[in-house]
């Protein structure tokens, strides 16, 4: 059945993958920050949307968000802008969008959050890691401690809002390789994960509301996509530790 989705951060790399997914039989609006970038988005069949997440109000997303079957929010300052910028989009950006679901008359949008592996509490240490795991977790926290810090305190935030419902997805390091349609999905250990594997669990996850409450990690793996998702849905765990 088609549904009404909207995309918040829509110019990025996964999002624009993402909607090339989606469009062929869904009704999509794609929020971009600039009209530069409208073209792109109405070559994929998306109705582009200019709002920011650093200065629209509230109550500009609220409205949009009337209606819709989901928000899919994929948005970050992608280090440009230093800590300050990082903070306003990562982070206050998130519970804006947070803030204009709950605002939602009626029914709500259901959330699908792009987060990251390994955005935790730096203090707990999941159990499953290995040495390897926790080596590469201090290399990037010693790399973008900036971003892993306001992403986490977003998904700490949202993880305890139930006004709406939400699943998160927290992929690893992101590469440009061509999507293998495989990944492996739920508590895993670090690694990358193509931006074409990651739209894909993405769109998929526009299926499966049983996934309402979860959030899990995707690296590279060797089991279908969708046999790797339904799995880790159907076990339940959710990977964010707090």
């Amino acid at each position: 059945m088609s549904k009404k989705i909207t995309i918040v951060g829509g110019h990025g790399n996964v999002s624009l993958r993402l909607t090339r997914l989606l469009t062929p039989t869904n009704i999509v609006k794609s929020v971009i920050r600039t009209l530069d970038y409208q073209d792109e988005i109405k070559g994929l069949s998306a109705e582009p949307v200019v709002l920011s997440l650093e200065d629209s109000p509230v109550s500009d997303f609220s409205a949009l968000f009337e209606g819709q079957d989901i928000v899919y929010f994929s948005a970050g300052a992608g280090g440009k802008g230093g800590e300050e910028r990082t903070k306003k989009v990562d982070y206050e950006g998130a519970l804006k969008v947070f803030d204009a679901l709950e605002a939602v008359q009626g029914a709500k949008p259901r959330l699908i959050l792009v987060s990251a592996i390994d955005v935790r509490d730096p203090d707990k240490i999941p159990a499953h890691y290995n040495e390897a795991d926790i080596a590469l977790s201090q290399r990037v926290r010693g790399a973008i401690p900036v971003y892993m810090h306001w992403k986490y305190e977003a998904d700490k935030n949202l993880v305890k809002r139930d006004t709406f419902k939400w699943t998160i997805l927290r992929p690893a390091g992101l590469t440009n390789n061509p999507g293998t349609g495989t990944a492996a999905i739920g508590r895993t250990h670090l690694g990358s994960i193509t931006r074409d594997d990651v739209a894909k669990a993405l769109a998929l996850l526009a299926d499966r509301e049983d996934a309402a409450g979860l959030a899990l990690d995707m690296v590279a793996g060797d089991s279908p996509i969708e046999q790797s998702l339904d799995a880790a849905i159907k076990r339940g765990e959710t990977d964010f530790l707090g």
